[in-house]
């Protein structure tokens, strides 16, 4: 076995240089991924969970600006699974990107996919996870991503880089969790844990001797490669007694800016410089969920970890960290608008000034109809979500092969620049009407070359939450953001165009919106979606097709020989 997946491997290598895909001079770092069932304890219990050659989080990977990745995932569990690699732009190369459906169909039991992941403007921290349901889970872990040879941090070189993902764990399956709130139409139940590292730490059961520890020489800095992984929260994080200097998100830099929390999306990374400059003691870690709607149940228990300084000393006390109030939507908000791009020499902004394509999306929680008023959701009915009223539909063969080979009646290509209704989006007491979307495997249509703002415009309906937007191919400057109705007037007059964050994911404000910018020129299929995943269940999601330009570096790239069948 190991031979085959050997001569796979260098067979898939071959191809890219073939195609032209792998330049000469690229590093290539070759991993083999086993997806398999683990015992894991967390919590006083054991259970098996999927995972990536047994660990859990997942193996960290490592690579510098430019290199490329080959990655053979060998598929040894029980269920269908994918591998999406979170903020990678896989310039003209969707057949690697991972969704279940959109990209690829799912790799199944006993199969393969020899997954090709190209490197191009990308530095910084960002990571892979399991693109298939809920596996994400326990399926996922970081990808650091360094500065390419002969160049360097524009900052000073940390004395040490740590990866810090926030995670969380139900006691019971998760699959299983996942099947019964589907089934029912109603909302999943809550972990029972948030993680740092894999591990709930000292506030919960049977969970102390575990507790992730951080040792730290006084006078160095430290930076933490953070990933929020957890399922459906955005999370508020903060160290005791120590100020944090972030850096980068999402595979980019930012101006430097010193806080004393940290709010990050599910699907978003952070760079963030620690500053070991207390007295010889240790200090706890700590994070806890932000949640907007109020009445709504989540898990409101905190995930610690502890920075132990290194020396001589009688530990004091441990003492929590401030951490802002679980509902305060302002340090959120004013959190999340705080990063502007570095904009200098060597990292330079090219935000698209001249729109050719404009789009406004609405994101919404919805209800459909169910038999007898029996499901879970409000009324009876069942839960759903979508954008531009429309509850996405996965196919059951994906769309980009269906595109690629131009296979008929998998999508319709009619998705709609603005809402089909103009009603008062983050209003009080709206139609009952307005709650029921349409259900349709749709996607929008994007010229080659074309410069496209897309506001994303978050509604009041069944009381409206924080969205954290994803998409899949590109990463887009985030000019603007509000609460309420985007005003077209008024709104763009505030927007920053001169130095503009550089994210791929990004949290529309519960019944705000935010603005972002992008060129289209990565051809293929890209999803966004938004990143809590029962609003995926549920249809927060769409697809661009991205059009090949003229020229024979702007056309989709063949697929690879063993792509996955449906």
């Amino acid at each position: 076995m190991k031979l085959k997946v050997m001569l796979s491997i260098q067979h898939i290598i071959g191809y890219l240089f073939l195609v032209g895909l792998l330049p000469a001079h690229a590093a290539v770092h070759q991993h083999r991924f086993v997806i398999k069932e683990a015992p894991h304890s967390k919590l006083c219990s054991s259970k098996n969970i999927l995972t990536v050659n047994g660990q859990f989080p997942g193996p960290v990977l490592y690579a510098n600006t430019g290199d490329t990745l080959v990655v053979n995932v060998q598929n040894d569990g029980s269920q269908n699974i994918t591998i999406h690699w979170h903020g990678v732009k896989q310039p003209r190369y969707p057949w690697s990107d991972g969704p279940e459906f959109v990209t690829q169909c799912p790799i199944r039991p006993g199969t393969n996919f020899s997954q090709e992941i190209s490197l191009s403007d990308e530095e910084g921290t960002l990571w892979w996870h399991a693109h298939s349901d809920w596996s994400r889970a326990t399926v996922h872990g970081a990808l650091v991503i360094r500065p390419a040879n002969k160049t360097n941090y524009p900052f000073p070189t940390p004395a040490g880089e740590v990866p810090l993902i926030l995670g969380e764990w139900w006691k019971s399956d998760v699959q299983a969790i996942v099947n019964e709130f589907v089934a029912s139409g109603g909302d999943a139940n809550n972990s029972d844990a948030f993680l740092i590292n894999g591990q709930p730490g000292d506030l919960y059961p049977c969970s102390r001797n575990d507790t992730f520890k951080l040792t730290v020489e006084k006078g160095k800095t430290y930076m933490l490669r953070m990933v929020n992984a957890v399922m459906n929260n955005i999370m508020f994080f903060s160290i005791a007694n120590h100020q944090l200097t972030i850096v980068g998100t999402d595979g980019a830099y930012v101006k430097p800016f010193k806080t004393n929390y940290i709010a990050i999306s599910p699907g978003q990374t952070m760079d963030v410089l620690l500053e070991a400059n207390q007295n010889l003691d240790n200090y706890y870690m700590a994070a806890r969920a932000y949640n907007s709607l109020n009445g709504i149940a989540f898990d409101n228990t905190t995930t610690t970890a502890i920075i132990q300084y290194r020396g001589n000393y009688t530990p004091s006390a441990l003492i929590l960290p401030n951490l802002p109030n679980f509902n305060d939507t302002n340090a959120s908000f004013n959190f999340t608008r705080t990063f502007k791009s570095l904009a200098n020499k060597q990292h330079p902004v090219d935000v698209p000034l001249n729109i050719t394509t404009n789009l406004l999306f609405t994101f919404s929680m919805n209800t459909l109809p169910c038999q007898n008023e029996s499901c879970g959701g409000p009324n009876g009915d069942r839960f759903a979500a979508s954008v531009n009223n429309i509850s996405f539909v996965l196919p059951r063969i994906d769309i980009l092969g269906a595109y690629y080979k131009n296979v008929k009646g998998v999508y319709r290509d009619e998705f709609p620049s603005f809402p089909p209704f103009n009603f008062n989006f983050t209003g009080d007491s709206l139609p009952v009407e307005l709650q029921r979307p349409d259900q349709r495997t749709q996607v929008h249509v994007l010229e080659y070359g074309t410069n496209v703002e897309i506001v994303l415009q978050g509604t009041s309906l069944l009381g409206g939450i924080d969205h954290p937007i994803h998409l899949h191919g590109y990463s887009f400057y985030v000019v603007g953001s509000g609460l309420g109705n985007f005003d077209r007037d008024k709104d763009p007059l505030n927007y920053n165009l001169v130095d503009p964050p550089l994210q791929n994911t990004i949290a529309i404000v519960r019944n705000g919106w935010a603005t972002i910018r992008f060129k289209a020129d990565n051809p293929g299929v890209w999803f966004m979606h938004c990143h809590f995943d029962r609003h995926v269940n549920w249809g927060m999601e769409m697809a661009f097709i991205v059009k090949d330009g003229t020229g024979s570096q702007q056309k989709l790239l063949p697929p690879p020989p063993d792509m996955p069948k449906c």
